[in-house]
């Protein structure tokens, strides 16, 4: 029971780290609520935090009612992203990056769903690739969206 609860404490806190990254863009409505926040879908940016130069978008489905508008809502699994070179990118760091490393991660219930993006370098075609997924502590979803970013010289 108590690795339960800390295996919990610690997901929240890692989601907590990566939430400030993201910077919402825009969002339209999908279903009107008469109570509570409407169903909608919602786009937000974030940066690389590892590869200055590389900006990505997600789009995602936000759950309202009356249990969206109090945080206790279980947003869908659903997830599609857009990843693009937007500066230099310095090519002696990607030698140094880890496959599989979590670029970004947000809360899509109150403790156990989150939505994560990984990033994994093709060296052989030079390309990064980002993987948007969901996961759960009990079973996560193989619904997935990928965005490839072929480097390129930047003027």
């Amino acid at each position: 029971m108590k690795k339960q609860i800390l295996l919990a404490a610690t997901m929240v806190l890692g989601t907590l780290a990566f939430t400030a990254s993201a910077e919402e863009i825009g969002d339209v409505t999908t279903t009107f609520k008469l109570l509570g926040a409407n169903h909608k879908i919602v786009v937000e940016a974030f940066d690389d935090p590892d590869v200055p130069g590389v900006a990505c978008h997600i789009s995602r489905a936000k759950t309202g009612g009356m249990k969206g508008a109090v945080g206790l809502a279980e947003d869908p699994t659903e997830a599609s992203i857009a990843c693009r070179q937007i500066g230099a990118i310095d090519p002696s760091k990607l030698d140094k990056l880890k496959s599989g490393d979590v670029v970004f991660k947000e809360s899509l219930s109150l403790v156990f769903k989150t939505l994560q993006v990984v990033r994994f370098y093709d060296k052989k075609r030079n390309v990064l690739v980002y993987l948007a997924y969901s996961d759960k502590v009990i079973e996560g979803s193989p619904k997935n969206s990928i965005s490839s970013v072929p480097v390129m010289k930047w003027d």
